[in-house]
């Protein structure tokens, strides 16, 4: 059961992370200069391992939220809510941020780039409680 509510908190934020990324992508693609193609698609949008290793890292960080919260005794969708609200909000995008006023990256992309590392943990807090 453990790995199920792994796999299912990861989907959700990866799903979540589709559509948010569908609804911001010519802001997204401008603040982060990605190459595009004639049509205005990322250049690498057909490189199937980009989305690969975009699960790959949801797995991990739903993994390790999950054990976080076994640890902490964490047992209702509030407390998930919170908690994955909290991971996002203040642990990976700080980071983000940090990251990226360094590289001199526009605003726009860490409030995107945030934003959807909120609001993925989030979801994946609540998906957890579920379990």
């Amino acid at each position: 059961m453990e790995f199920l509510a792994v796999f299912a908190a990861a989907l959700a934020s990866y799903v979540l992370g589709s559509i948010w990324y569908m609804t911001l992508a010519k802001p997204w693609m401008a603040a982060s200069g990605v190459p595009t193609t004639e049509d205005g698609k990322p250049a690498n949008a057909n490189n199937p391992m980009l989305y690969i290793g975009a699960f790959v890292c949801a797995l991990i960080v739903s993994g390790m939220m999950r054990h976080v919260f076994a640890l902490s005794g964490f047992d209702n969708i509030g407390e998930g809510l919170i908690a994955g609200l909290g991971i996002g909000l203040f642990l990976a995008t700080p980071w983000i941020i940090t990251n990226y006023s360094f590289a001199g990256r526009p605003r726009a992309l860490m409030l995107i780039d945030g934003g959807y590392a909120t609001l993925g943990c989030t979801a994946m807090g609540a998906v957890h409680m579920l379990f």
